[in-house]
């Protein structure tokens, strides 16, 4: 393990993302918002004071030795370093009531979930507001990844960093290069996020609350700058919107890639982009019926909108709600609860186990039922035109079974909090999922602000390992790891 390289590269990262926060910074000397202003100001003072004496400490180390050991270092010791000095801000403005809500907030941001644990959104600073939005949009594409497409590489086999980070058991490698690689996902990520933001400020939306639902919808994470989240908007247009863009950043971002170079076949022959398809239009359709038949809406088609958008807003995990879903019939609410457990598309900007490892795991079900009546048929793992071997299904299940571990010890910490069941159920799966919203209203019309400190330190612990897909992160914790 090459420690100093891990550092050296770590310092380079925190200077980066110190020269993002230059951008809410402006906003506050834009908006006069003076102790934002010097929150933002001295929490880059600090990041580049700590960024130079890393750099200074390591500056012997000219050849950063990167591998897969320290790839995964890199990138567990980045999302909490980043999330702590990106908490500065927060805390030193008093927007919280403490740093442990500044950091489960912040971490929130950067992991996509979108859970909070502001009572009030909506008295804090723009320029805030702005910056916590803005880890969503980051953190939805990878920051890693962001800094491998935009600054030299300074040498380093980028590729175990972005594997390190990339979400799902499929790495589609699009370019010869890495690096062209992230460009790519990257270029495709702001473009479609521009579109969005246009598109809003058709809706009669202006470009602070354009940008700050676009930073939640592409992120698939969820923050809004409203308490009501999109409802608090009124807008069917507006949710309309955020349905489509929503579905879009829950798909794997290396379709658009191949759409754009022309190949529709590939796209649309795609198992896991169809399974994803078919899930959400027959959840959403499911649950518009009975909402429209209980009378909860005047029209079907505003039941269809309710349904499709919380449907879309959960699978992906991006956690946006236009309306209390609380009081909807139990059949509605449990197929949104369902979704939770799926999550969007490998290769997306959204979280939970995947689409394609739910489609691989029914898969290997069916097979095995199968082999119960044939025992020597030959049965494939297939998703579409997708072909998956034994190891790939062998780690598939090793995920599944550490996920639900970690599901189940969560809850069982969480339950010391002495909340109730299904609070405590849905706050565990909506952070690890990186969610943001359950049931029981919290997420809705209640936050994470119920909850002691020590609770917020497990559920960013949560979100950080469900954001890092497991592994990445418990890795690190083992003694093999260490080994020379």
């Amino acid at each position: 393990m090459n420690i100093r390289s891990v550092f050296r590269f770590l310092a380079f990262i925190m200077l980066f993302i110190a020269a993002i926060l230059l951008i809410p910074l402006i906003m506050a000397v834009y908006y006069g918002e003076v102790d934002a202003l010097l929150a933002f100001a001295q929490t880059i003072v600090i990041m580049l004071v700590f960024s130079t004496l890393v750099i200074f400490l390591t500056r012997r180390q000219h050849e950063l030795k990167i591998g897969t050991k320290e790839a995964m270092l890199i990138v567990t010791l980045t999302w909490v370093l980043m999330t702590a000095f990106g908490a500065l801000p927060l805390y030193l403005a008093d927007s919280m009531e403490s740093y442990a809500q500044c950091y489960f907030e912040l971490m929130s941001g950067f992991t996509t979930t979108g859970a909070t644990a502001m009572p009030d959104i909506e008295i804090i600073e723009k320029s805030i507001i702005f910056w916590r939005g803005m880890t969503n949009w980051l953190g939805g594409m990878g920051v890693v990844v962001l800094f491998v497409a935009v600054l030299p590489s300074f040498g380093v086999r980028s590729t175990a960093l972005v594997n390190a980070e990339s979400v799902g058991p499929t790495k589609s490698k699009l370019t010869s290069a890495t690096r062209h690689t992230a460009m790519a996902l990257w270029g495709i990520y702001i473009g479609i996020s521009l579109l969005q933001v246009v598109l809003l400020l058709f809706g009669g939306l202006d470009l602070y609350n354009s940008f700050s639902v676009m930073f939640g919808t592409m992120g698939a994470a969820g923050f809004a700058p409203l308490n009501a989240s999109i409802g608090g908007y009124h807008s069917p247009y507006v949710e309309w919107v955020c349905i489509i863009f929503m579905f879009l950043a829950g798909a794997n971002f290396s379709l658009y890639f191949f759409l754009l170079k022309g190949h529709v076949r590939k796209v649309l022959r795609d198992g896991e982009l169809r399974l994803y398809f078919s899930i959400t239009a027959i959840f959403s359709l499911a649950a518009a019926i009975q909402l429209f038949a209980r009378g909860l809406y005047p029209t079907f088609s505003e039941s269809f909108r309710q349904a499709a958008f919380h449907i879309v807003s959960i699978i992906t995990t991006t956690g946006f709600s236009a309306d209390d879903y609380n009081v909807w019939p139990m059949f509605s609410q449990m197929l949104i609860l369902i979704v939770s457990f799926i999550g969007g598309c490998a290769g997306s900007a959204g979280g939970g186990p995947k689409v394609v490892r739910i489609g691989v795991a029914l898969r290997m079900g069916y097979n095995a039922a199968m082999r119960r009546i044939h025992p020597n048929a030959v049965c494939p793992i297939k998703l579409g035109d997708d072909y998956y071997d034994k190891e790939t299904a062998l780690s598939i299940g090793g995920f599944i079974g550490c996920y639900l571990t970690t599901f189940f010890v969560g809850c069982a910490i969480i339950s010391l909090c002495d909340q109730s069941f299904l609070v405590t159920f849905t706050s565990v799966i909506l952070c690890l999922g990186n969610i943001g919203i359950g049931l029981g209203g919290i997420g809705i019309t209640s936050t994470f602000a119920i909850y002691p400190d020590w609770a917020l330190w497990v559920f960013s612990f949560l979100m950080l390992v469900g954001r890092l897909e497991l592994f990445t992160v418990y890795t690190i914790f083992t003694r093999s790891f260490w080994k020379r």
